[in-house]
């Protein structure tokens, strides 16, 4: 086990994959920064507390701590826009959510420096993604990948207005059973919060790449507005952002979460093992 890469393994059918919430950025990238708080401002803030109880649904849980601002392992590794035409961030990304630059004028990574941290963290994460799915859909036939993500309500770069408190994200229904959908579908709408599914976000390179349902996997992102655990200060600074993680705060969508995820269960048991 590595001092950056996280693997909580269980025997249930669902992997979740927590592939932002980490902050672990190395000091050689950090001297570089324009911002160490820039840098780490549109992390999934908060999200393996949020997500803790996976554990006591025997799922298995893969994390990363490396902060996304030295790699998205959620982006596609030949640097191809899941969003053509809207604003997004890269592979290895060089502004925040609100445009602002990362690094100091003419720090930012070559694509030498590219190849470099994708070896060393994009390429390990996904191994052992793959590893656990195989290990799973290999015992019970089918198998669910949720992947587990949270932003700020309010990114006028990225979408207008204020984003639905659940955005489920099943590439436009490719990723997924829709059967799987509709259940996740109808434990987010129990709640009365506002949903959508394949919105703004349709899910990452994870749920892209990994989401065959013809072969028993069947992917699904989690896209939370971060009001839902957390408070949203009106303006993001080094005092005000983040917010700390408050477990009663947190309670209400920690409930309907853990309804999320045991409809997950269900649908994955449904199928008989191979």
């Amino acid at each position: 086990m590595s001092d950056w890469l996280h693997i909580t393994r269980g025997e249930a059918p669902l992997v979740v994959s927590i592939p932002h919430a980490g902050t672990l950025i190395p000091s050689p990238i950090e001297a570089r920064l324009a911002s160490p708080w820039l840098a780490r401002k549109d992390a999934d803030w908060w999200l393996g507390e949020l997500y803790a109880f996976a554990d006591g649904l025997d799922a298995t849980v893969v994390r990363t701590e490396i902060s996304r601002t030295v790699i998205d392992v959620n982006r596609d590794p030949l640097g191809v826009s899941l969003y053509p035409g809207q604003a997004t961030t890269g592979l290895c990304p060089v502004d925040t959510f609100d445009g602002e630059p990362l690094y100091r004028p003419g720090e930012e990574p070559d694509p030498a420096e590219i190849a470099e941290r994708r070896a060393s963290f994009f390429d390990p994460y996904h191994a052992d993604l793959q590893a656990e799915l195989d290990r799973l859909a290999a015992r019970y036939g089918k198998v669910v990948l949720y992947d587990a993500h949270s932003i700020r309500s309010r990114a006028p770069r990225l979408f207008d207005g204020e984003l639905p408190q659940f955005n489920i994200g099943t590439n436009s229904g490719a990723a997924c059973d829709p059967g799987l959908a509709r259940a996740l579908e109808a434990a987010c709408d129990a709640t009365g919060l506002p949903r959508v599914t394949d919105g703004r976000f349709k899910g990452g390179w994870i749920t892209r790449r990994y989401g065959r349902p013809e072969t028993g996997v069947h992917a699904v992102q989690m896209e939370l507005a971060c009001r839902g655990y957390i408070d949203e200060p009106a303006v993001l600074t080094p005092e005000t952002w983040p917010t700390p993680y408050d477990p009663a705060r947190a309670a209400p969508l920690r409930a309907a979460l853990t309804d999320v995820l045991k409809a997950c269960l269900a649908f994955a048991s449904t199928a008989p093992p191979p």
